[in-house]
């Protein structure tokens, strides 16, 4: 699968954390300890919509966001707006409410077959039309599949099916989409572009500048499982404008990181770290704002990051088999 780069800038000035560009952040469960890994509790949600409000966040509707990024503007740099992926029937029963006891907006992304073919722990047409009154309800596919592993036609039907449902039951045409798993490749991409969406977000953890970000292209930070823990951290990472990874371009074959090629804007620069799973951060020579890097580094995993760290500057690509 063809590389999703993701951009961060990890900035160490402000004890406040308003130096940093906007956030959105993504949530899945909520008080639902079957699933540690994609759950939050309520207790621990609270801590950190409490932490925002203490601290001169400003937290907003996703659109106004985007609504920067496609008006090619800077995100003010204290925004925040939550984001719900999936429509779990715990975000109903447990987490709506904190979010109305704190008024904050929120997108919920659904997978529209859960509700559709009435799965028990997901979110019903009837609830939705609930939730709208305090939110955004938009799309995430009709059926969650793999894009990357689906054929052109597949994925078509997919969308088609999921959008037409959401038109029947909630009389809306969605603006917004989140890929499945947060994960796609160029052929994904470009059958998801002519649907005309504001834009398009991942599941990676990263922030939006506004002038520089991709409306198709736009990070997400996870707070859910162990990393509910970084939410103060994701706070801090900035979009970083004009890095690019020339390789690798797409996932390795055997599993072996052969070269990390890397162009830095910054032509000033003569080191930087690079990072690759399982293998930790490893320092290089950089001239003329160029990396080239012969690694042939193993990895284990079928997902996988590749990144480079410049002082305080970090960027992340992530490769996906």
């Amino acid at each position: 699968m063809m590389t999703k780069v993701l951009f961060l800038l990890f900035s160490l000035l402000s004890p406040y954390l308003l130096l940093a560009d906007g956030h959105i952040f993504v949530y899945h469960r909520f008080d639902d300890n079957r699933y540690p890994t994609t759950n939050i509790s309520t207790k621990e949600l609270r801590k950190e919509f409490s932490y925002l409000k203490k601290n001169g966040y400003k937290v907003v509707p996703l659109i106004d966001i985007i609504t920067k990024v496609n008006n090619n503007e800077e995100v003010p740099k204290n925004w925040v707006a939550f984001t719900i992926d999936d429509g779990f029937k715990s975000f109903y029963t447990h987490g709506l409410a904190v979010f109305k006891e704190y008024n904050y907006p929120f997108t919920l992304f659904i997978a529209v077959k859960y509700t559709e073919e009435n799965y028990k722990d997901y979110v019903t047409w009837k609830q939705l039309k609930t939730i709208a009154k305090y939110g955004d309800i938009e799309f995430h596919s009709y059926g969650h599949g793999h894009f990357g592993q689906m054929s052109d036609e597949k994925i078509k039907a997919d969308m088609d099916k999921g959008l037409a449902l959401m038109k029947k039951h909630l009389n809306y045409e969605p603006n917004l989409f989140v890929y499945p798993y947060g994960e796609y490749d160029d052929r994904v991409a470009k059958i998801i572009e002519p649907y005309g969406f504001k834009a398009v977000f991942n599941q990676n953890i990263g922030a939006v500048h506004g002038v520089c970000s991709d409306a198709n292209d736009i990070d997400r930070s996870a707070v859910v499982g162990s990393n509910a823990h970084d939410f103060k951290l994701y706070l801090k990472f900035q979009e970083l404008c004009g890095v690019s990874f020339q390789q690798p371009a797409i996932y390795p074959k055997n599993k072996i990181v052969k070269t990390v090629e890397v162009t830095l804007e910054d032509k000033n620069i003569t080191s930087a770290d690079i990072f690759i799973s399982n293998n930790g951060w490893t320092k290089v020579k950089v001239k003329n704002g160029k990396i080239l890097w012969y690694a042939n580094k193993k990895v284990k995993l079928n997902r996988i990051k590749i990144g480079v760290k410049v002082k305080s500057k970090i960027k992340l690509m992530v490769l996906s088999k």
